[in-house]
């Protein structure tokens, strides 16, 4: 079986998160290992060493050597857990490995002739990946670094899926059994949406036939809004004038009555 990475761990005597706590602390990273029908067993790795091991991709999709004391077990990485502020380890979760049983992990996908491909070198398309790793199963002497797409043949418009990825020998893919999902496609780039307009912009624009405002006219900007019939300010209305021109009519007249009286 292929082994990419060696390091070493100490068995771990105290748990509970107190204990993790204080592992943290001095540089350690508490990690567990499971699987191969024993029980699982609590470990300490070094917290340098590890943030060395995962900056490379192998590191998630190779098999790995353990030196716990004076024996080894080979593993697979299922899962490391990071603090989510700071470039920190906080828990490693480890599989065994045994040479006669299938094990599942996760393979990254590497895509190639992307931009030689008719659908990007001449129809101007853009590359979408859906997937950039894939879950898979075999035994220990067939796993593979990585799987690999071509796309040096995809047009405009066209969809690679799972089942399109070429698979070694006694390597299989455990979710075509469900679904082939799609991995990778190749589409027209979107268009660019145009500017939205001020609304301000759109009012000031004049509509063609439109009459011209005139300042002061209801309506118009700048008016001053008519006020209600009877209230401080408003305009007379005609009944009401006439009612005051005759009563103005009616004060003149009264005099003269009078004077007319003492003659």
């Amino acid at each position: 079986m292929r082994i990419s990475f060696t390091f070493g761990a100490d068995v771990r005597e105290t748990q509970g998160k107190g204990a993790s706590r204080r592992l943290r602390h001095t540089g350690k990273v508490p990690a567990i290992l499971y699987g191969a029908h024993q029980d699982a067993q609590a470990l300490v790795l070094d917290q340098q060493n590890l943030l060395t091991m995962i900056a490379d991709e192998r590191f998630y999709s190779s098999i790995v050597r353990l030196k716990i004391g004076e024996r080894t077990q080979e593993a697979i990485i299922k899962d490391v857990q990071m603090h989510p502020a700071r470039n920190v380890v906080v828990h490693v979760d480890l599989q065994r490995v045994i040479e006669n049983e299938t094990i599942r992990i996760r393979l990254p996908i590497h895509f190639r002739g992307e931009s030689v491909s008719p659908g990007v070198k001449t129809q101007g398309g853009v590359v979408s990946h859906m997937r950039a790793d894939v879950e898979v199963s075999c035994l220990p002497k067939d796993l593979p670094e990585f799987l690999e797409l071509d796309l040096s043949g995809m047009s405009l418009n066209e969809t690679k899926f799972l089942a399109d990825i070429p698979l070694p020998a006694g390597v299989a893919i455990p979710e075509l059994t469900q679904r082939n999902a799609p991995v990778v496609s190749i589409h027209a780039p979107r268009a660019e949406e145009p500017e939205p307009v001020a609304a301000e912009a759109v009012a000031a624009v004049p509509v063609e036939g439109a009459a011209p405002a005139i300042a002061g006219a209801p309506g118009a900007p700048g008016a001053a809004p008519a006020a209600p019939p009877g209230a401080p300010g408003a305009a007379p209305s005609e009944a009401k004038k006439g009612e005051a021109k005759k009563g103005e009519e009616k004060k003149e007249a009264a005099p003269a009555r009078k004077e007319g009286g003492k003659k």
